[in-house]
């Protein structure tokens, strides 16, 4: 977001009694914060009065976050069915919850063909299954997929609004357009029976005031009359197609939803193309879907019988004459979006990119200058004051809709300059103004990579942040060793940092021998001995933090490296992967020399790892890659300290070590684990520490290890039966042990590959553009690819095409179908490969289609692409098989 010259005078008393002033806006100064990761499919998320964070995942688990303990804590699980996107899919606090402890939730029981909305509670911090008291419940047809959307919020004045889907199949005949087919038993298929059905609860957000004996009454002012003459009295919004995430702003009573559209790519006889939504309601209203979409764009009334085109459906006096249609005809008119947006670049508002739609809305900031103007809160500052947080989860985004004083639009901002997410879910506004953020994580479904996050504004002077490597810091001496600050952080630029390299001998204080003030000093070891070498930070206000880097003088390292096989060679199940090494070190020769005893010291093994295409780092180990962590520690080996697995093993068993070690990380120690210090880590807060210390607990040894074998030259068996084989990478890794020297003692040298199956996942690519992981129970992984429009690719890397003749992909479309092209090096690039997709009359209806490569390199990088041009919604892929020559 753009800097501002001027000063927003904003001089307040806070109740610290803290006076400071808000100086120019700067999204340079917003703090993330990792509270949790690796929480599978987090759903909604609710801020409680004493700072517990709830949240549900959708296969029926409810969840605490406690900031006392900074643990997640499951307090309950509800039996949900959960195919077609049902499951737990909504969560509302009371807004009595302190004193009631009730929570209300919306689910799909496998004892019923619908929705349920209860209201439970929360007894000694535990979820009373036997508190139940069913609100409301409304049948749905569970024949064909989806849309159930779920959220539920709470206005100021007790009402809850609940959101539900128009469960309504989106693919058939629709062709990404309206979903209106009328035909005998095509009921999945037509909106009309829902969405647009007065009589009906589906495809609406509904308001209703719980009262006290788990019940509730319909407020005034909703859409129909409470007789329920015209239609359903709970009905305050209809014409939804799948209003997934609401927000009440609490001052207005406004409400604002995003609305996820249909697929078509773009405009056709049969009407509009799709739009996502995110919409705003001041009072009861039709949204039109799904004879009006966006800015009311018109469909119009096809006949998929006859597969001919009827009149255009008219905004001003929209008809729902289906079949299906249990309610009243003539119906309200049609409201349009508040903001829409295309897959394609939006004319109206091109700050939301183009891509893959899901609109989200998120809540509203209200600055509050006693509650958000602590200089030590972290609250959001007055500049976002009126400001909206708008999203989307699948493209993804985070933006700020600024509001006037009439909440009107003004215009759409950056959300924060340098933040990285995967996909935003929820946000919610703690009291002094700081901001939590549940991240979805990669893909649809459980994810490790999904975060707890909190994002605070941190006015003042802030402390710089210390990085320190080394380059040839182990091996013989004298050592001439490079050291480098490089990746030091100043988070105020304009200060003139100092830097202070030292000895570090022991915790407090060592022999402060001071060997460099340089930025990026070179120095020589002299002498043989373990060195931790200190780097201390120091801005102009005196504020400093310190990373430390291990020298290790005495032993020369052993380099290790694999002749044979190469990264991206192809794994032939039920045989054996023959290796060759090729081993230097200074102490102990050469393995191209004979050298019999580098055999005993050689060890090889071959372990199953899933496929890395779209995963990252959990944040966790993020976070200690960036910090120091790894230049004294390793996994599964000592190096200066001892190996991350040996830490986990210690201490498995004692639940209140995480503490202790983290305190022990952030403040220094010695002695635990032998003589060599471990330094003071304070450029990390506490928390930062617990996360990082709680990844390192969990740590197993891996159950996928197979065959492990000696020697330089030799073969490993593909471990597993068949079946996992499959659908698993081979890593094979070599380590070479050294004599060892002292004071160093042994070092050891490693090489990894990494070898494929011949069949690829497609959703494990290495990149994905434009198309997304869809689950699908028929899928091999029950993953694929999906929700695919032209020139969407997907890209792998390092494939190695030397034994490969051919290909087959497993591919499905009830869409337009097109062609699958396999290109060299760039979407464009040198065309190796194409099959034709035609339609195979179901979404997860596969074929399998073969073509042949000639190619006789690698390893490449190689692009999957799909075109058809003009066209969306083209087809499903599965895998990719790489046939041997």
């Amino acid at each position: 977001m753009k800097r501002l010259s001027a000063v927003i005078l904003c001089a307040v008393t806070a109740s610290t009694g803290t006076v400071i002033a808000d100086t120019a806006y700067d999204d340079e100064r917003f703090e993330v914060t990792v509270l949790a990761a690796g929480m599978p499919s987090p759903i909604e998320m609710e801020l409680a009065p004493d700072g517990r964070i709830f949240f549900i995942e959708l296969g029926g688990k409810l969840k605490t976050y406690r900031p006392d303990t900074k643990q997640i804590v499951e307090i309950g699980t509800l039996d949900v069915f959960t195919p077609q996107e049902n499951g737990l899919i909504g969560m509302a606090l009371a807004p009595d919850f302190a004193k009631t402890g009730h929570i209300y939730l919306q689910y799909s029981p496998k004892t019923y063909e619908g929705q349920h909305i209860s209201r439970f509670t929360i007894t000694d911090g535990l979820l009373d299954p036997a508190s139940e008291k069913l609100l409301l419940k409304f049948p749905v047809q569970r024949r064909e997929c989806c849309h159930h959307a779920g959220s539920m919020e709470f206005d100021a004045k007790g009402n809850l609004f609940i959101a539900t889907g128009d469960n309504t199949h989106p693919g058939g005949d629709s062709a990404g357009y309206a979903p209106i087919d009328e035909r005998p038993d095509r009921f999945p298929f037509d909106a009309q029976k829902s969405a647009s059905n007065m009589n009906d609860l589906r495809g609406k957000i509904l308001r209703i005031t719980p009262t006290a004996d788990g019940k509730y009454t319909v407020p005034d002012g909703n859409l129909f009359p409470k007789d329920g003459s015209k239609g359903k009295p709970e009905i305050y919004v209809m014409g939804c197609r799948n209003p997934w995430r609401i927000q009440v702003d609490p001052v207005t009573g406004f409400l604002y939803w995003g609305e996820v559209g249909p697929d078509a790519g773009g405009d056709g006889n049969r009407g509009s193309r799709g739009y996502d939504e995110i919409n705003q309601a001041r009072k009861a209203g039709n949204f039109g879907w799904p004879y009006f979409v966006g800015p009311n764009a018109v469909y119009v009334d096809y006949d998929f019988e006859a597969k001919t085109l009827g009149a255009k459906f008219d905004p001003e006096k929209p008809i729902n004459d289906s079949p299906n249609n249990t309610g009243g005809k003539e119906l309200p008119p049609a409201q349009p979006a508040w903001i829409y947006y295309p897959y394609g670049k939006s004319k109206e508002f091109p700050q939301l990119g183009e891509g893959g739609r899901t609109a989200c809305a998120g809540p509203v900031f209200r600055f509050d200058a006693k509650r958000h103007g602590d200089v030590n809160g972290g609250g959001f500052p007055q500049h976002l004051d009126n400001c909206m947080i708008i999203f989307d989860w699948n493209r993804p985004f985070i933006h700020w809709a600024r509001l006037d004083k009439d909440s009107n639009l003004v215009k759409i901002e950056p959300f924060i300059k340098g933040f990285t997410f995967k996909r935003p879910q929820a946000f919610a506004f703690a009291p002094d103004g700081s901001l939590f953020m549940m991240d979805y994580g990669s893909t649809w479904g459980p994810n490790p990579d999904s975060r707890l996050l909190h994002i605070r504004y941190i006015r003042g002077n802030r402390p710089p942040v210390a990085r320190a490597t080394a380059k040839n810091h182990i091996g013989k001496a004298p050592l001439k060793v490079a050291l480098s600050s490089e990746g030091t952080l100043d988070k105020d630029p304009k200060e003139k940092l100092t830097y202070r390299w030292r000895i570090a001998t022991g915790i407090v204080g060592g022999d402060d021998r001071v060997i460099a003030t340089e930025a990026n000093p070179t120095v020589t070891f002299d002498k043989p001995g373990i060195y931790n070498v200190e780097l201390t930070v120091t801005d102009a206000a005196g504020a400093s933090s310190a990373a430390v880097v291990p020298v290790l003088v005495g032993n020369d390292p052993p380099k290790v490296k694999f002749n044979y096989p190469r990264d991206g060679d192809f794994i032939d199940l039920n045989r054996a992967i023959n290796y060759e090494l090729h081993i230097q070190d200074g102490e102990d020769g050469d393995s191209e020399y004979e050298m019999p005893e580098m055999n005993t010291r050689t060890v090889v093994t071959a372990t199953l790892r899933k496929p890395g295409g779209m995963t990252e780092d959990p944040p966790a180990l993020a976070m200690m890659k960036k910090s120091d962590c790894f230049n004294c520690h390793a996994v599964d080996r000592k190096v200066i300290g001892p190996s991350y697995l040996d830490v986990a093993a210690k201490y498995k068993k004692d639940v209140k070590a995480l503490d202790a070690a983290a305190e022990r990380v952030v403040k220094g120690s010695t002695g635990v684990w032998g003589p060599t210090p471990m330094l003071p880590h304070g450029q990390h807060t506490l928390d930062e520490v617990k996360h990082m210390v709680g990844w390192v607990f969990a740590l197993k040894p891996d159950a996928n290890i197979g065959q492990t074998v000696k020697g330089v030259i030799g073969a490993v068996q593909v471990p597993g039966d068949g079946k996992s084989a499959a659908e698993n990478t081979l890593v094979i890794e070599a380590n070479y042990t050294d004599k060892g020297a002292s004071p160093v003692g042994a070092l050891t040298g490693r090489a990894t590959v990494t070898l494929r199956n011949r069949t690829v996942e497609a959703e494990s690519a290495d990149a994905i553009h434009g198309a997304r992981v869809l689950g699908g129970g028929s899928a091999s992984g029950r993953n694929f690819i999906g929700a695919i429009d032209h020139h969407h690719h997907l890209k792998f890397a390092g494939i190695n095409l030397v034994n490969v003749g051919g290909v087959t992909l497993r591919a499905a479309s009830a869409g337009q179908g097109g062609h699958i092209e396999l290109r060299e090096g760039k979407p464009d690039g040198n065309l190796l490969a194409k099959v034709e997709v035609k339609q195979t009359g179901g979404w997860e209806k596969w074929v399998e289609l073969a073509a042949k490569i000639e190619h006789a390199g690698g390893p490449i990088d190689l692009f999957i692409v799909f075109v058809n041009p003009g066209k969306s919604g083209l087809m499903n892929l599965d895998w990719v098989r790489f046939e041997p020559k």
